[in-house]
């Protein structure tokens, strides 16, 4: 299944964003009132990074609650590892298996059109093998 399939109908609207002069503080704010574990980072239009919930956490260990008044900016993890909507999501599952990460914005001609997790892209799977499975059964009984 293409990811453009996934996103049907997500328009760059729907997607919750954030700003790299964003403080720390506000986007955890709008990761916890969202109850989502990443944001897009955008600049300029353009997809600068992705700020999430391990971008946090690895800068309070290193350097406690000081990180919490810098800018999304100089704490997310750039460049974005993005897909365009060609991407199959087998071949996000494996990006995302390789680089160890759980969200991917998706882009055309360098802009936001989507964001996928890992999540979202397990449900598909699951999805589309459960309608192969049942197209077996099918094809089994009318044999």
């Amino acid at each position: 299944m293409l990811i453009g399939k996934l996103i049907e109908g997500q328009t760059a609207k729907d997607i919750v964003t954030c700003s790299a002069s964003m403080p720390v503080r506000e986007a955890i704010a709008l990761l916890a009132s969202k109850r989502i574990g990443a944001l897009p980072v955008i600049m300029q239009d353009q997809v600068a990074g992705i700020f999430s919930e391990r971008d946090v956490i690895y800068r309070l260990a290193d350097e406690g609650e000081l990180c919490l008044g810098r800018a999304v900016g100089e704490v997310m993890t750039a460049p974005a590892i993005t897909v365009t909507r060609d991407t199959t999501s087998d071949e996000a599952l494996a990006l995302m298996t390789r680089r160890r990460i759980r969200h991917l914005p998706v882009v055309e001609s360098d802009k936001l059109c989507g964001f996928v997790s890992i999540g979202d892209l397990v449900k598909a799977r699951l999805e589309q093998i459960s309608h192969e499975a049942e197209a077996m059964r099918d094809y089994i009984r009318t044999a």
